[in-house]
């Protein structure tokens, strides 16, 4: 038994069992000095009994089996030989010890999930932050929507007092708009961090018009259609205020959105939808309602005539722009609006002149234009404008036309205090459906999907806990049914 040799090895067997019996504390300092003991070691046969033996060490288990895991056989010799103090148990320990240091595989899967449910938690974090955010923005923006608008209807009407010539102030409001491009530009060197010249933003701005950019023929066929119609909607809005009070053309201003929708379902073919086609029978029954409540008088006709064009145009706007420009970037819109206020300096100057010489828009002198209020009104159309066309970077759009909204009942309170105008129920309730159908057309396209969904959610938990409910009566009727059942030890006595 133990360690077998070959003939003619009873010298290379002994000399191989000294030098695994060698002491770690006079193992030889290099290589060389054992290497007859390493070359006897090919000839070593290892007996099947001496393994119970020898599995202290597991040199003989290292020695024979291949699944170790070793990386070399260098490092298995000097296991057996114990060459440099090598301890076959140290191994042994230290996997031991990875090992209690490794986790199981369930302790690692719910490390892995406690790992998981924090990446989720942090990302449900940031995620409501990103939209406390916005929602916060949102409600900043809807104030400075509903205060500039209402400011500027306001702000007109007391312009009109002193300065009657509605063009002319709509002509100086328009020329305000070459500042959205600057104002974009300014945007752009602050926050952007590949900053380019203004030529160069300038440039990249112009594809939006096409390949060829912003050429004569674009101006004239893209831009001169829009550059009529924003004064005229400006203006058929101003000349209404000096016929009716700015409640009835604030509230009568929001039935745009209704034919925004209509013209965009004949024009653009856009998806129908009954509770928008709801929403435009409001509008038009308000407006029929907001005509009678004044007894349908010659003065409040025209007025609401006049709105209701200026609602027009404002549709037509948007739909036209769609359908020739179609979707504009931040970049791109402020300068379209740029070009606008270019094209009605160039071309709708002619028409305040001529409305002065033929006196139907006339003022004695320079002197008794009340320019602040002129100035006023033309930072607040353009703070609106800018809110309108970029708060979408900031929030949501549906908030952003809340303000428009809003700006109603503020209109209403200015009114109250400072006019004569009469709220009658033919009134009260005009406006209330007016703005019940701007709201249902702030919904979105998929809204009747997420009600069906909250529906069969509230169903399912319902369900859920009426078998609750059930079983928690079944169990207190089980305890009840204990505590009164008596003994069969008491019938024992």
């Amino acid at each position: 038994m133990g360690i077998r040799e070959f003939p003619n090895g009873s010298a290379r067997g002994k000399a191989a069992t000294l030098g695994m019996r060698r002491s770690p504390d006079v193992s030889p300092r290099r290589l060389s000095d054992i290497s007859p003991q390493l070359r006897q070691l090919k000839y070593l046969v290892v007996d099947e009994a001496i393994k119970e033996d020898l599995k202290w060490s597991r040199s003989v288990e290292d020695l024979t089996s291949a699944s170790v895991g070793l990386t070399s056989i260098e490092e298995r010799i000097l296991r057996i030989t114990g060459y440099y103090g090598y301890q076959p148990w140290a191994a042994s320990y230290k996997r031991d010890e990875r090992s209690r240091e490794s986790p199981a595989p369930a302790e690692a899967h719910m490390q892995a999930g406690a790992e998981g449910s924090g990446r989720v938690n942090r990302c449900c974090w940031k995620c409501s932050t990103t939209q406390l955010k916005k929602i916060f923005w949102g409600v900043a923006v809807v104030l400075g929507v509903c205060s500039s608008w209402s400011g500027s209807t306001q702000l007109a009407k007391l312009t009109f007092k002193k300065f009657d010539a509605p063009f002319t102030l709509t002509w100086f409001a328009t020329n305000w708009n070459f500042l959205f491009f600057p104002l974009y530009y300014l945007g752009h060197v602050f926050k952007s961090a590949e900053k380019q010249s203004p030529k160069q933003r300038y440039r990249e701005c112009c594809r939006f018009f096409g390949d060829n950019g912003l050429t004569l023929k674009v101006f004239f066929t893209k831009a001169a259609p829009f550059g009529v119609l924003w004064p005229l909607t400006n203006y058929l809005y101003l000349h209404a205020i000096k016929k009716i009070n700015t409640t009835d053309v604030s509230v009568l201003f929001c039935c745009n959105k209704a034919f925004v929708f209509l013209l965009s379902w004949i024009v653009l073919r856009d998806r129908f939808m009954g509770v928008r086609i709801v929403a435009a029978i409001f509008a038009i029954a308000g407006i029929v309602m907001m005509t009678y409540a004044d007894g349908f008088h010659s003065h409040s006709v025209i007025g609401i005539a006049l709105v209701v064009g200026s609602a027009s145009m404002s549709a037509l706007y948007k739909v036209l722009f769609k359908l020739l420009l179609g979707s504009a970037k931040f970049g791109e819109a402020a300068l379209f609006l740029s070009v606008l206020a270019v094209f009605n300096v160039l071309f709708i100057t002619c028409i305040p002149v001529i409305l002065y010489f033929t006196k139907v828009e006339y003022w004695s002198s320079f002197d008794i234009i009340p320019w602040g209020n002129l100035c006023g009104f033309s930072i607040l159309l353009l703070t609106f404008n800018i809110l309108l066309n970029f708060g979408i970077a900031i929030t949501y759009p549906t908030l952003i036309s809340l303000g428009i909204v809003l700006s109603v009942p503020v209109n209403a309170v200015v009114d109250h205090y400072t006019s004569e105008i009469v709220f009658n129920s033919v009134r009260v309730i005009a406006i209330i459906i007016i703005g019940l159908g701007f709201l249902l057309l702030l919904l979105p396209e998929e809204w009747d999907v997420w009600v069906i969904k909250l529906l069969t959610r509230l169903k399912v938990r319902k369900k859920e806990e009426i078998p609750e409910g059930n079983g928690d009566i079944a169990s207190g009727l089980r305890n009840k049914s204990r505590r009164t059942r008596p003994s069969m030890s008491s019938f024992a006595h």
